[in-house]
């Protein structure tokens, strides 16, 4: 188990992160998304112990990661820029991490490059953006660690690739237990894969829940009426959103249930509409501050 306990960070005098507390568990998939900006990479330093969090901790199975090679070397990690030496060729880095971790497959490195298709004698250097994730991503799979942690794993690699790494990584936790960490703009990406998401904002957890109660509870209602109904009347709890046209409602509630829906009748409406939302939707409704307007300027 993953355990992030009150963490907070400052860096140049600025709070990044603050006070963030996760509970992640054994043999999941955790998405942290968020937009840009607001410390989602400075979390995953943390959570590799390249930073030391200005207050808190955090544990992997009861141990703090800062400083412990014990524990680092249970993480595999792979940064949303790859920066390995670059006069090292593709076979240099092999070795590196043969050396490096002790459970390291290379006959799991060999089988999956058939999939990644990188060029052994390649320098690190003359790779393409892309070419060097698949790098990155190879040697980590092959490091088989007990935890992935991965920072847009997808950037740079194309559709196909994408859907294939996808498929990897449920299968490393279906066959090693092994517990994923993965931030990622991609969020249809994430939605296919994930177990549990949390929202970072303003350097502060906002959200989290299960990616299967999140999409239960938080629904999108189309609602009309033929009487008169005002937006006092239907400001139930967990509802974050509302517009209005006339006499027909767009609600987004995170608390939907019967219980919302027995409120709302009580108003006899002509209809309520039930709309189901996206992983993309739900990170829209949840973070978006304003109503946007919906003309070209």
């Amino acid at each position: 188990m993953v355990e992030i306990k009150n963490v907070s960070l400052e860096l140049d005098d600025k709070e990044i992160l603050h006070n963030i507390n996760l509970n992640i568990e054994k043999g999941k998939i955790y998405g942290l998304i968020g937009p840009n900006g607001v410390g989602k990479t400075t979390l995953i330093k943390c959570l590799t112990g390249i930073y030391k969090p200005s207050t808190g901790e955090i544990l992997y199975d009861g141990e703090n990661v800062y400083n412990s090679p014990r524990i680092k070397m249970k993480l595999s990690y792979v940064a949303d820029e790859n920066n390995f030496f670059s006069s090292f060729t593709v076979k240099d880095i092999l070795k590196y991490y043969k050396l490096s971790y002790e459970n390291f497959n290379e006959n799991k490195f060999h089988k999956l490059n058939k999939i990644f298709n990188i060029p052994l004698k390649k320098h690190f250097y003359q790779l393409s953006k892309g070419m060097k994730m698949r790098v990155a991503l190879l040697v980590a799979l092959a490091s088989e660690t007990e935890y992935l942690i991965m920072d847009e794993p997808t950037s740079g690699l194309d559709p196909i690739l994408k859907n294939k790494l996808l498929k990897l990584l449920v299968n490393e936790v279906a066959l090693r237990q092994v517990t994923i960490i993965i931030s990622s703009h991609h969020l249809g990406e994430l939605e296919r894969i994930c177990d549990d998401v949390a929202i970072l904002d303003g350097g502060k957890i906002s959200y989290k829940n299960t990616l299967e109660d999140m999409k239960k509870k938080i629904k999108k209602l189309q609602i009309a009426f033929d009487s008169p109904v005002y937006e006092e009347d239907l400001n139930f709890n967990g509802i974050f959103k509302m517009t209005r046209v006339g006499r027909v409602f767009t609600i987004i509630t995170d608390n939907f249930g019967e219980d919302l829906i027995d409120e709302i009748k009580k108003f006899k409406p002509l209809f309520i509409e039930e709309v189901d939302l996206s992983l993309e939707d739900i990170f829209i409704y949840k973070v978006e501050k304003e109503e946007l307007d919906e003309e070209i300027i």
